[in-house]
């Protein structure tokens, strides 16, 4: 089934495309969440008169993304985290983790996009993640895990 992207759809495409899939994902899911409108000429002729409108913020967003790019990339996140002895972290740090972290330092990622080496780390150490942004562009980032000291009772 043809349809025309209303909104950006992750693993689909952004806002003003047209798409073709299956026909129960449109009728059940994309249709009435307000994701997709049906390809159609009434459709077609509401989407040209928009065009303008969607490239802008199509310009927008991408020139968002590489300002945020060049601010990711400059940071480096230091987390404290309860350890065992040999550096074995209680826990692990998540995409949930790095996104709080980021959003303390006033960065807004949805975690979903950020990738950590084998989906989360569980030892103390330096590691890269990898952000996400928008179309083909993501950022790099630095994580620094130290093991949080106990503190022993005498």
């Amino acid at each position: 089934m043809k349809v025309i992207l209303n909104k950006d759809v992750a693993n689909l495409g952004e806002e003003g495309e047209v798409r073709e899939v299956k026909r129960g994902y449109a009728r059940n899911y994309l249709i009435p969440q307000g994701f997709v409108l049906p390809y159609n000429k009434q459709n077609i002729a509401i989407f040209e008169s928009r065009k303008a409108a969607i490239e802008k913020r199509k310009l927008e967003k991408k020139n968002h993304a590489k300002d945020l790019k060049e601010k990711l990339e400059a940071l480096e996140i230091h987390l404290k985290m309860p350890a065992g002895d040999t550096g074995k972290l209680f826990g692990s740090v998540t995409n949930a983790t790095v996104a709080e972290e980021l959003e303390k330092l006033g960065f807004s990622v949805e975690r979903k996009r950020i990738e950590l080496p084998e989906h989360n780390i569980k030892m103390s150490g330096n590691y890269q993640a990898k952000i996400k942004l928008y179309g083909n562009e993501s950022a790099q980032i630095k994580i620094a895990i130290n093991m949080e000291k106990k503190e022993t009772e005498e």
